[in-house]
Parts: C-alpha cells; structure tokens; sequence
C-alpha cells in the first residue's frame, strides 16, 4: 500500500467530522455581529483596550477588540500572503470554521501519537480549553477581511500545540512574536514586547536566553502558519508537519 492510500485511509477513519460553515454562513453569521464604529469610535476603541489589555493580559475581549480596530492593513497583509499559495486560497474560498461543531476532538484523541490532529486535541485538552471559546469579529466590515481575523484566532491554539509552547505568559509571548513578526498584526507586535514585562526573573532570563531567538527565528523562516490548511493534516507526523513547514523545535541547552 503506498503512501498515498495510506493517508486517504487515515483521512476516512479519523476525520470524520467536515466543516459545515461555507461562505455564506460566514457572512450571515458577519452580518449580525457586525458593529459599524467611525473613525473617532475607533481611536476611543483603540485607547480603551489597549489600556484594559495592558493592565489585564487575560481580558481576551479587549485584545480581540484591539486586534480588529488597529489590524486592517495587517489583515490584507495576511490575506494577500494566504492568496499566494493553493492552500491559503482554499482556506479563503472554502472558509472552514474551527470550533467543536466542525472539529471531533475525541476522534482527533483517538488517533496515532505524534500525529498533528493528536497533538492539537491533547494540548487542548491538558491546557482544558476549548474551541469555542475564540470571538467572532465584530468591527471589521469587510467579510473577506472578517474571516482572514476570525481564522487568526481560530487557528491560534493550533500555532501554540505544533510549536510545543505552552498558554503561560512566557508561551503566549513567544507565539506573539512569532505571530506578529508572520502576521504584522500591532495587537501581536505589541502583545510581544509588552508581555515580556510581565515575566518573572526566572523566565525573563529564559525569554531573552533561548524564547525571543528562536521566535524571531521562527517567525522569519517557517512557513506563513495563518494560511496552512491544519484541518486537512490531522493524520500528518508532527516532525514531517515541521520540516514541511521549516520549523525547528525550540531546545534549550
């Protein structure tokens, strides 16, 4: 059996939950969410929450807040970068949602170790989160853009398990800047740098040692991580997943 069957194998016997969301859901779904602000709104927006961000990192509202209302010329940035390649365009024109409707974390739990989709569902489950716990987008009006930012988030979770970095502050730093060095997205760029106050002694020194390096690293060398279609990989080696996708594992010596 070559490989080839192999995997559509794979494919059959775990992947047996498909998207459901298609373009049109999405843009139902955009149009009751949608909040039209105007440029003063904006900037009020903009000061609000990234002050509430700055005092309270946890207030994932704020920061998604923030991500919308500074991130347009980002979010075309991400849009263009997903255009480049067949399987950004797919993401695009298809729009897959991930949340526990389209996804089977117990199947994705039941398939072989080491797998991508494996990997996803035990580090959510030991990290006890859940897919649906990512906002919709609410101040972005174009759709298209509207969805690159809810796939931003969606995804999120699955950049923190295939880079082996854990939800603390010195992981969500690290996955900041990698986010934001790939993404151009301020709410990343600034998550990174004003995060980094945050960490203790212990991990500040670990953070400038082997963490902010190998982000930087990372973010400029693998494969832009917004644009990977993760749902049609569950069945893939996470090794092979990272020399596919140029990423090598941190290690600190």
């Amino acid at each position: 059996m070559n490989k080839t069957m192999r995997s559509t194998i794979l494919l059959r016997k775990y992947c047996t939950v498909t998207p459901k969301s298609t373009s049109q859901n999405f843009f139902e779904e955009m149009k009751k969410n949608f909040i039209a602000t105007n440029t003063f709104q904006k900037t009020l927006l903009t000061c609000g929450s990234a002050a509430i961000a700055l005092l309270n990192p946890h207030r994932g509202d704020m920061i998604a807040c923030l991500g919308e209302v500074t991130g347009e010329s980002a979010i075309k940035y991400m849009k263009s970068k997903m255009i480049e390649t067949q399987e950004g365009a797919d993401i695009l024109r298809e729009k897959p949602r991930i949340n526990t409707s389209t996804v089977c974390f117990k199947t994705l739990s039941q398939m072989p170790e080491n797998t991508l989709g494996r990997v996803y569902a035990d580090f959510m489950k030991e990290n006890n989160i859940t897919a649906d716990s990512r906002l919709p987008v609410q101040f972005i009006e174009d759709p298209e853009l509207a969805y690159v930012m809810q796939r931003y988030r969606e995804v999120h979770d699955l950049v923190h398990a295939t880079l082996f970095m854990s939800t603390n502050m010195l992981g969500e730093v690290t996955v900041k800047w990698v986010e934001g060095i790939q993404t151009r997205l301020p709410m990343c760029i600034s998550g990174g740098i004003w995060g980094a106050g945050r960490l203790k002694p212990k991990h500040r020194e670990m953070y400038l040692k082997y963490y902010l390096p190998w982000a930087i690293t990372t973010g400029n060398n693998a494969k832009f991580m917004q644009g990977i279609y993760y749902e049609k990989r569950w069945d893939q080696d996470i090794d092979d997943f990272h020399k596919e996708m140029n990423i090598v594992r941190l290690v600190k010596k």
